[in-house]
């Protein structure tokens, strides 16, 4: 015997560099309250069947719950040369129940036991994620709220477009992490399957309730197949995709915190408590929690690509790669998780400076479509209007004019269509109120988004 949970055929104990390299307890501990609770719903389950008489079944069920009050108080602790969270959880039953704990483990797998507990615990954990991403976005609304008619630059090829508020361009990033809560709630219903009584691959020969344990825990219904469900981590790539797509939204995002707290920007200055220093620069304040965040975007696409690796040659049905899928999935979400609640910290203390932002406008040509649509207004081609307008551009560029200072007689130098309200058309706000189609930058249709965002965060 070699005292494993599976070593009733072997002579000869695993070599300790093999035991070293297979063990998981280091990467696995974290889902033992998953796994305490998926034991207890099997055991209620056995004794409602009768495979366990009900006294087995409630000391069970009691007996793992004095578990979970030992390693929650601390007075449980695993052994770091344990296989795996798993057999920590059975040998800690052990010692209170004494041979009675093996029965626990009665038409059931680790194969299934694993993927159960791993299900319960990324159900919660994602649920969890979609909070921090709603909190996000709640930010993210009350601050639009308060700019509404706050001018900055809109670009395109980081150059600058057309004026925008910063209402709109904080909005952007609300249906961005919008459709990224929606991406895990569908990801949730497909985690929310129960794996349990498939065994260890083919199933059992013990008339399981298997239903009755989906209710119990909450799952919404129970696989379809012992040999898929076993080896089936779809769902982890999914979770993970899903992060590495909430990661690319808050790396757009910290991009343009890093620029627009530049100097040459100046559109934001992040607090003290979000941002560091220089070693040998005095006067530096750099935004390092932006740049760490779109730093570890890696980390997430690299969990990612690491899962989807591990299963892209395996055969059915379980194998022992499949260990490696909690590595790749805690990374992601730890990561992501940290760097949502990262970038509500640094939103919630940061000062937009909108005189920065209003004067950035000025002079920029930003305008120049909107004289353009004026000639357009007047009759003239599109075409012909662009054109036109490329002239005035040109012409205040060799006189270092902005565009709006144009005089109604310079204007009609270059069309006779101009009349005095052309300069009016091209003031920055009148720039800014005209873009009234629905989703537009105009203020008016602003306020129609921030009600559709509230309306989207109360549905939550």
């Amino acid at each position: 015997m070699t005292g494993k949970l599976w070593g009733g055929a072997f002579d000869k104990p695993t070599h300790a560099e093999v035991e070293k390299f297979t063990a998981s307890i280091g990467v696995d501990g974290r889902l033992w309250a998953a796994d305490i609770l998926g034991s207890q719903a099997h055991a209620r389950m056995l004794g409602k069947v009768g495979v366990l008489t009900a006294d087995e079944s409630a000391k069970i069920v009691a007996g793992l719950e004095a578990v979970r009050a030992d390693i929650t108080s601390g007075k449980a602790v695993f052994s770091p040369d344990a296989e795996d969270v798993h057999s920590e959880i059975e040998r800690l039953l052990t010692e209170r129940l004494g041979a009675l704990a093996g029965k626990l483990h009665t038409a059931r797998s680790r194969n299934d036991q694993v993927a159960t507990a791993t299900r319960l615990y990324l159900r919660g954990e994602a649920q969890s994620l979609g909070g921090d991403l709603r909190a996000l976005q709640t930010l993210l609304a009350d601050t639009a709220e308060k700019h509404v008619e706050t001018i900055l630059p809109g670009l395109t090829h980081t150059q600058h477009a057309q004026p925008v508020s910063l209402a709109h361009h904080l909005l952007a990033y609300f249906w961005m992490f919008e459709r990224d809560v929606a991406r895990l709630v569908s990801c949730v219903e497909r985690v929310n399957v129960l794996p349990l009584g498939s065994a260890a691959l083919a199933g059992t020969s013990f008339p399981l309730d298997r239903k009755m344990v989906a209710k119990d825990l909450g799952f919404a219904s129970v696989t379809e197949n012992s040999l898929d469900a076993v080896s089936d981590r779809d769902f982890v790539v999914e979770f993970l995709s899903d992060c590495a797509q909430v990661m690319t939204h808050l790396s757009r995002l910290s991009e343009e915190l890093i620029l627009w707290s530049a100097p040459e920007f100046g559109f934001v200055q992040l607090d003290d408590s979000v941002t560091t220093g220089s070693s040998i620069m005095p006067q530096k304040k750099n935004p390092d929690v932006a740049e760490l965040i779109r730093g570890k975007v890696g980390r997430v696409n690299g969990a990612l690509v690491g899962v989807l690796t591990t299963l892209k040659a395996l055969p059915l049905s379980y194998n022992r790669d499949l260990q490696e899928d909690k590595t790749f999935l805690f990374e992601g979400l730890d990561t992501t998780r940290a760097s949502v609640r990262l970038m509500s910290l640094m939103l919630s203390n940061a000062s937009f400076k909108t005189e920065r932002m209003a004067k950035a406008v000025e002079g920029d040509f930003s305008n120049a479509t909107d004289l353009a649509d004026y000639l357009v207004r007047k009759g003239l081609p599109f075409r012909q209007a662009h054109e036109v307008v490329g002239r005035a551009v040109r012409y205040c560029l060799e006189r270092k004019l902005a565009l709006e200072a144009l005089t109604v007689a310079q204007l009609k130098e270059l069309s006779p269509l101009f009349e005095a309200d052309a300069l009016a058309a091209i003031q920055p706000l009148a720039v800014l109120h005209a873009r009234t189609s629905e989703g537009g930058t105009a203020p008016v249709r602003v306020k129609e988004q921030l009600a559709a965002a509230r309306g989207a965060l109360t549905r939550a």
